[in-house]
């Protein structure tokens, strides 16, 4: 964390009631365990149920609840209802802890993400570091899943998702690496106070949001993101005229509905990262962030510029055909990767000259 950065993450006051590690870390997880789910509510139904469908003139399901608002709440009891069903020859315990090893990346993810001064369940050094590593294992989970369904398709489908992450995490790696150089810190908390004390060319009103002069690196993390969460037109490992479904073709039941919630649960993770990264996450213009008041509005803001974030990704997911394997291996390593590189090189001589 730079020395400017210090003032601003420590400055928030402290509270009077004291409570215990164990009291403290058994809030941390119930906050936690509460995010996931309710960020992939409002996600799947505000954005993927109900906006894009209502810009395609589809109005979607409307028969659960007030203008189908409980669609979801029904679809998950649907879910929980069916039949927990193994495949013959499958590998059973790998089968079942499938699911589980990506839901639990993405349940990392929101560890080091900040929503305040002092809102954060462990503010590490290396946050983005660590979040962008257990991202990554939900690839794993896919793998297993792939394997262990003793299924053609759905090995297919797990090798191909494989390759995609390994493809996209490059360019998405460099988009971040130029704005950890900027910010000259891995913290997230660092670099939210490097926009909030930033200035563009004097004006200082508004901070420095890093989406200004890292605009091609937030371009690349968004494209990187929309392959990272495979959804089109980076579906390929689980396109269905091809694949039947892909890794998770043979769960059923609740087992199904925790891919579900890995994939929403993660957009949302990486919609916030990239709010933090090239949005000022938390911050807010005039307010000091060493007030409490940071601390209220933080959250609010933070998920308001992540609604912006998510918003883009899914009107992507609506909005373009699928690539063919060979062309979205393409785009990743003859295009966003090299884009990349250059976007880090310019960020190195714009610090170096100015």
């Amino acid at each position: 964390m730079t020395a400017a950065a210090l003032p601003l993450v420590h400055a928030a006051p402290t509270f009077a009631l004291e409570l215990a590690y164990w009291q403290e870390t058994l809030i941390k997880v119930g906050v936690l365990l509460a995010v996931i789910p309710f960020g992939a509510l409002v996600l799947g139904y505000v954005y993927l149920l109900k906006m894009m469908s209502h810009m395609q003139s589809r109005l979607g399901p409307m028969e659960a609840g007030p203008h189908g608002v409980l669609q979801l709440v029904a679809d998950g009891v649907k879910f929980l209802q069916k039949e927990d069903i193994f495949p013959e020859r499958a590998d059973r315990f790998v089968f079942a802890a499938a699911p589980m090893i990506v839901l639990l990346g993405t349940f990392l993810v929101y560890v080091v993400v900040p929503a305040g001064p002092n809102l954060v369940i462990a503010d590490l050094d290396v946050g983005i570091f660590f979040a962008l590593g257990v991202a990554s294992i939900s690839v794993i989970g896919v793998l297993m899943a792939g394997w262990a369904s003793a299924s053609k398709y759905s090995l297919l489908g797990g090798l191909r998702s494989a390759g995609q992450l390994v493809a996209y995490e490059l360019p998405l790696i460099f988009a971040v690496v130029g704005v950890a150089m900027q910010a000259g810190t891995l913290s997230l908390q660092g670099i939210v106070a490097y926009q909030a004390e930033g200035a563009i060319f004097g004006f200082d009103a508004i901070g420095l949001p890093l989406i200004i002069p890292q605009f091609v690196g937030f371009a690349l993390f968004m494209i990187s993101a929309q392959a990272e969460l495979t959804q089109t037109p980076f579906d390929m490992p689980v396109a269905e005229s091809e694949l039947v479904g892909g890794y998770h073709v043979e769960y059923t039941g609740f087992r199904f509905l925790l891919f579900f919630m890995g994939e929403f649960g993660t957009a949302f993770a990486l919609s916030a990262i990239a709010a933090t990264l090239f949005l000022g996450g938390w911050y807010v213009p005039g307010i000091d962030p060493g007030t409490t008041l940071a601390n209220v509005v933080g959250p609010i803001a933070l998920f308001l510029k992540t609604m912006i974030v998510a918003f883009f990704i899914f009107w992507a997911r609506i909005s373009f055909p699928r690539f063919r394997e060979d062309q979205l291996q393409g785009f990743a390593w003859k295009w966003l990767v090299q884009i990349a590189l250059a976007n880090v090189l310019l960020t190195g001589l714009f610090m170096e000259l100015f």
